[in-house]
């Protein structure tokens, strides 16, 4: 839920320092340690993640494989995490806990403050997404075929082309920060999104549109008179793109605008 390893066990070590300030009755009194560990968890991290900026801390494409440093291996963890960062503070806690530990209905509903219907929407696609992927494993020569197949629909303004390499169902996020233009619900469907991603790569004298390693993986960079005004990752399952993640937000694009030695 924070991303972090080390922050993870601050949070269990603080759930137990909780556990053990409790009085000898008061600990008679919870029948379920497990379930009360798990809604005191639940509720530092939505602190946690609810602090201004503390999202931001470790997200954003990376460059180059190995750089996050999250304790998350494989494309199912990059795949997690990167749904995680579409989903609110209160989404991420309800998606995770509602996965992970199963707890009694309404529970976690309670903690975050929703109703379960609010809490139903992002945590269903967000399974969906992740699922989709362990069951699909695409090998890497194949994604990376994918990739290039994209950049090319999208360079030649081939809407349907492009929206015959997403599957029917593709979602699109744009994560423009606050601090840019983008949309701030998710696109689905094939050809909404071919046709976002074309509105947003229009052709332009000063924009170029090249495949480079996205999260380890072959994704798309954009680039606005030599600046990369765009990183766009592509989860695949099968033959097909399931979701385009497109990073706007110039904070998360600093790494990739540093001057090379």
């Amino acid at each position: 839920m924070v991303g972090s390893r080390v922050v993870a066990e601050r949070v269990a070590d603080e759930a137990y320092r909780q556990w053990y300030g409790l009085s000898d009755h008061q600990r008679a009194r919870i029948t379920a340690p497990r379930a009360w560990l798990t809604q005191v968890v639940g509720g530092i991290c939505l602190a946690l993640l609810a602090l201004p900026g503390r999202r931001e801390e470790a997200q954003g494409p990376v460059p180059r494989r190995g750089q996050r440093g999250t304790g998350l291996e494989g494309e199912a963890g990059a795949g997690l995490l990167r749904t995680l960062e579409t989903l609110s503070p209160a989404e991420t806690a309800a998606f995770v806990l509602d996965d992970v530990f199963v707890p009694a209905p309404g529970a976690v509903a309670g903690l975050v403050g929703q109703s379960e219907a609010e809490c139903a929407e992002p945590t269903d696609r967000a399974r969906q997404s992740i699922r989709a992927r362990c069951a699909q494993p695409t090998p890497p020569r194949r994604r990376d075929e994918m990739a290039h197949a994209v950049r090319h629909a999208c360079a030649d303004e081939d809407a349907d082309r492009l929206a015959s390499l997403l599957t029917p169902d593709a979602t699109a996020f744009f994560d423009g920060g606050g601090k840019v233009r983008a949309l701030t619900r998710p696109v689905i469907g094939s050809e909404r999104v071919a046709r976002s991603l074309l509105t947003l790569l229009a052709r332009h004298p000063r924009t170029t549109l090249h495949t480079h390693p996205v999260n380890g993986r072959t994704g798309l960079v954009a680039r606005f008179d030599d600046r990369v005004a765009a990183v766009i990752a592509l989860d695949i399952a099968g033959s097909r793109v399931v979701q385009v993640w497109v990073v706007l937000n110039p904070d998360k694009l600093r790494s990739w605008n540093r001057p090379r030695p």
